[in-house]
Parts: C-alpha cells; structure tokens; sequence
C-alpha cells in the first residue's frame, strides 16, 4: 500500500513485481557506479595539473574504453529482455474479471460467476481510515496464489486500469479488449488508480484489490 513520503516502491505483491524491482535495483546500481567514476575521474582531472604522457594515446585503454561499455549494456538489457518476456508470458488463467472504465467509475464482471457483476466507485467516506482518494465503496475480490486475467476495456474514453504493487498496467480501450496476466502472491489489499488521462475527474476513479485465500474467495462469490 502507498505510504506517505515513501521513497521506494511498495511492497511486491506478485513476481512479476518482484522480478522489475530487482531489475531496478540492479539498473541503479551500475548508473550509481558509472556516475560515480566519472565524477571522480572529472574531479581528478581538474584537481592535478599534471598528466600521463601513456594515457594520451594507448591501445589498451581504448579497447577497456569501448569494450567495458559494451559489457555494462549487455548486462542491462539482458535481464531486461526477461522481464519483458515474463511481462508477456501467456498462461491458462484459473479465474478471469473482465473490468470496464467508465466517466468515473470501474464496473466488473467475473466470468466464471455470471451473477457477479457490479460497480466500484471512490469512497467519500474516510472513515475506515483507508487512504484517501484510493478507497472504493466495493473491492475486487480475488484468489491469492491463483493466475488471474483480467479483461480490460472502456464504455466511453481510454482509461487505463493500474496497480502499482502487481507492476501491471494496461488501457481500456473502447471496443478493444486488452487482457494482463498476475498472479498474487499474498493475501492484502492493494490499490490503485486510473493512469490515463480520461477527463476532469481522472484522479477520482482508484481501484481497490483484495487478495484472499481460495477458501475465503469461494465463499465470497457463493453469497452473491
């Protein structure tokens, strides 16, 4: 769950999460270290006068110079080219929610319960104590350590359905159905929010996820 003046990311709550987290770390790491050898290597310069008559012309050093950059890129974009391929790996879903923008509000429909449809709109009543302009009068409910789809399109203007926590994202476009692929990796309840710009009220139409055990979940759609 986002907190106030957070720093970092929020806590993953599915791998494919995880796997772009790392993937940041990692990427910051090398900038960190690029950035900071060549402000030491600008501070030593303008710092002494004097310099090495071997490093004004060498052989060596230009092939370090061409082959090392060559290396830190190759170790950036493999890992990248994974998780791309993860992003987009296709499975056989065990539970689909189709979910439908509207000006401004979400509406859901789960396949596999034709009787459960409904629509979630922002909570003005805080006094759950639930972040604010996040919460929503009625959650998404869905299976943790399940592979989840979810349908994704738009009765009116593109919208675009995002949490943050599950590291997807994907519009809703009118007449298109766009699908994404997670699978929650523990119970809690996350959030998130319409990221497209789709009108006046864009920021007032969040998504409210809950992440249950299979047992509960079933549970849930049996009182419907």
């Amino acid at each position: 769950m986002p907190t106030w003046s957070a720093v970092f990311f929020q806590d993953s709550s599915s791998p494919f999460m995880e796997q772009l987290t790392y993937f940041h770390d990692f990427t910051m790491a090398v900038l960190t270290l690029i950035t900071t050898l060549v402000g030491l290597n600008l501070a030593f310069i303008s710092y002494y006068n004097l310099s090495n008559r071997h490093l004004l012309q060498d052989q060596t050093i230009e092939m370090v110079w061409t082959v090392s950059p060559v290396t830190v890129l190759l170790s950036i974009a493999l890992p990248s080219l994974q998780v791309l391929y993860l992003l987009d790996d296709p499975f056989n879903p065990s539970l689909s929610v189709k979910t439908i923008g509207h000006q401004w509000y979400w509406s859901y429909e789960y396949s596999d319960f034709p009787k459960i449809e409904f629509d979630s709109y922002m909570n003005s009543n805080n006094s759950n104590n639930l972040p604010r302009l996040l919460d929503a009068d009625n959650s998404v409910v869905l299976p943790s350590n399940t592979q989840v789809r979810v349908v994704a399109t738009a009765a009116d203007v593109i919208h675009a359905w995002t949490v943050p926590s599950l590291g997807v994202k994907a519009d809703a476009v009118p007449g298109r159905l766009n699908q994404l692929m997670f699978l929650l990796s523990r119970p809690g309840m996350f959030f998130g929010q319409c990221s497209e710009i789709c009108g006046a009220n864009h920021s007032f139409m969040p998504i409210k996820l809950e992440s249950c055990p299979m047992n509960s979940f079933i549970k849930w759609a049996m009182s419907y």
